[in-house]
């Protein structure tokens, strides 16, 4: 029997191997992203994400990279649509965006690159890549500032213009975003990347096209979605249902508050009832809040799965214009990851007690963005390092948190190695080590975080940090211990020691340790029902002190 191609629009071999291709071209824009960037952030930390969409913007595949950032690129390509003439939408351009108000979501360093894909006179998909830049101007080098007020401050905004028209460069535009770096080669290397990946993936879409007919490929993404919302409904279906609500104090001492209603057909997460928006940059956009709730949605509903918008159709999520998770312009937003982290903790904390043993402690919960730079020593040039860090997760049901991970909304990243990082900065790595802060004893204990230490090596460098779930600690479950605090200290070449979570472009100077700790996780379940073996390997490995085992696990040694 013959098979038409009128037969294949349906067939569900053909179906899988697009979706496949999808996937493979995603992954694929990823590679050509990392191999080809100017700047460690991107190429070895992996602080980056892409995406393809359909015509109109829903989220068709997702790609390697951060899954808050892949979750960024839907959003970004739906607001450059609004805000372009459809007229004005053509074979070869590429927009870019940066500005959480004009479709970047996040803050002005991680900038999107999206590019329309036509087949046969029609707007069928969009290839989107987001990575972050080391510097786009502002009041601070490396634009992360905690004392900025509002968004101008923050650094050169990119509201969602064309940058490539119909293959040609715009080099004004590109001049101009040169200009307002102090990091203008590196700015200009991560940029041609990531217009490199994403023509890749235009030529691979074209490729699926020709291959199996506009039809086919349309058709296909259709079913993509629609697959993906019943398995997030045969999820749903499993979930307790109920109305649930969490108020914690934040580090700042403000209270934020969700409330989760589960139905039969419905997550809906309420962030309504939060402060107004921070007078400093400790905002996030509604989309980031979005973003934030979709992550914990995912992990609920399908953890293994590659998201697509069709997962997302039973999710709402109910904001209020002008506080910290819908902030009206021109409010400042560097901060927001830790914003964003401290929702999504919120929320996997809100419904833990209510889901049996499916979720874990709390972890360390921060990015602990880290960001040291100023004139290089072998060099004279201006140097940038931009650091998320690896801290310990929260103890489960089942086993002991991981230790040294990235947080949860910001996995599938590296943390940079000491050879490339004292290579590329002017910078010693005289210590990477995990934490043995006391903190996450239980039943099954929390993982350890790090203690990372960076010598300076000239005059005249800055260090800037915002690490949350200092004072408020990674908090346990069914009867553990909270977790250590994450914090940083600057060892002065005097001995002076002083310490810090919050700080902006602090000076430091030759012989200087900036010495970062990231945190222990949450502890799960009674210390006392620990397995004895456990607690000796705990001993043995330097994790307690024989007085801690003593004193929290009743070991008598």
């Amino acid at each position: 029997m013959t098979t038409t191609r009128a037969d294949s629009i349906t067939d569900p071999v053909t179906l899988e191997i697009i979706q496949s291709s999808l996937q493979a071209t995603s992954d694929e824009m990823f590679a050509a992203l990392r191999k080809t960037a100017m700047s460690a952030i991107i190429y070895e930390v992996l602080d980056m994400g892409t995406g393809i969409t359909d015509g109109k913007g829903n989220l068709a595949s997702s790609g390697a990279g951060i899954p808050s950032f892949v979750g960024v690129l839907d959003k970004a390509v739906m607001r450059v649509i609004e805000l372009n003439d459809l007229g004005d939408i053509r074979p070869g351009d590429i927009f870019v965006t940066n500005d959480p108000y004009y479709g970047g979501v996040t803050h002005l360093n991680d900038v999107v690159l999206a590019m329309p894909v036509f087949a046969g006179g029609e707007l069928v998909a969009w290839t989107a890549n987001i990575a972050h830049w080391n510097d786009v101007g502002g009041m601070v080098p490396g634009s992360i500032s905690n004392e900025a007020k509002e968004i101008f401050q923050e650094g050169l905004r990119l509201p969602a213009v064309k940058l490539i028209s119909e293959g040609t460069p715009i080099k004004s535009v590109m001049e101009i975003m040169k200009c307002n770096s102090r990091l203008p080669d590196f700015l200009q290397g991560d940029m041609w990347a990531g217009i490199a990946a994403a023509r890749v993936g235009e030529r691979r879409i074209l490729d699926l096209v020709d291959k199996y007919g506009l039809e086919t490929f349309t058709t296909a993404l259709d079913l993509f979605m629609d697959h993906g919302e019943e398995v997030a409904r045969r999820a749903l279906a499993e979930l307790p249902k109920g109305r649930f609500s969490l108020e914690e104090e934040q580090d700042s001492g403000a209270a934020c508050r969700v409330t989760v209603e589960i139905t039969d057909d419905e997550f809906i997460v309420d962030l309504r009832d939060n402060p107004d928006q921070d007078p400093g940059p400790n905002n996030v956009s509604r989309d980031g809040a979005v973003i934030a709730a979709q992550i914990n949605f995912m992990n609920l509903t399908d953890a293994r799965g590659s998201a697509n918008a069709g997962h997302f159709r039973p999710l709402t999520v109910l904001t209020r214009y002008g506080s910290v998770f819908d902030p009206k312009p021109p409010a400042a937003c560097a901060i927001y990851y830790e914003r964003r982290i401290r929702l999504y903790d919120l929320i996997w904390r809100c419904l833990a007690p209510h889901l049996g043993d499916r979720l874990p402690a709390g972890s360390f919960a921060s990015v602990c963005g880290t960001f040291i730079g100023g004139p290089h020593p072998d060099t004279g040039r201006h140097f940038t390092i931009v650091e998320p860090q690896v801290g310990g997760w929260g103890g489960s049901a089942f086993r002991d948190g991981n230790s040294a991970m990235f947080s949860p909304i910001h996995g599938h990243t590296f943390n940079c190695p000491a050879e490339v990082a004292e290579a590329r900065y002017g910078l010693y790595v005289d210590q990477l080590a995990l934490n043995d802060a006391p903190g996450g004893e239980g039943e099954h204990r929390g993982g350890r975080g790090i203690v990372l230490d960076y010598r300076v090596r000239s005059n005249g460098c800055f260090f800037t940090c915002a690490y949350t779930r200092n004072k408020h600690k990674p908090w346990p479950l069914e009867g553990g211990r909270e977790g250590s605090p994450n914090h940083a200290q600057v060892i002065r070449k005097d001995g002076s020691v002083e310490d810090y979570a919050v700080v902006t472009a602090l000076e430091v100077n030759e012989g200087d340790v900036i010495r970062l700790y990231t945190a222990t996780g949450g502890g799960y379940g009674n210390p006392a029902k620990r397995p004895r073996e456990l607690v000796l390997d705990d001993l043995r490995n330097g994790y307690l002190t024989e007085e801690q085992a003593r004193m929290v696990y009743g070991l008598d040694v």
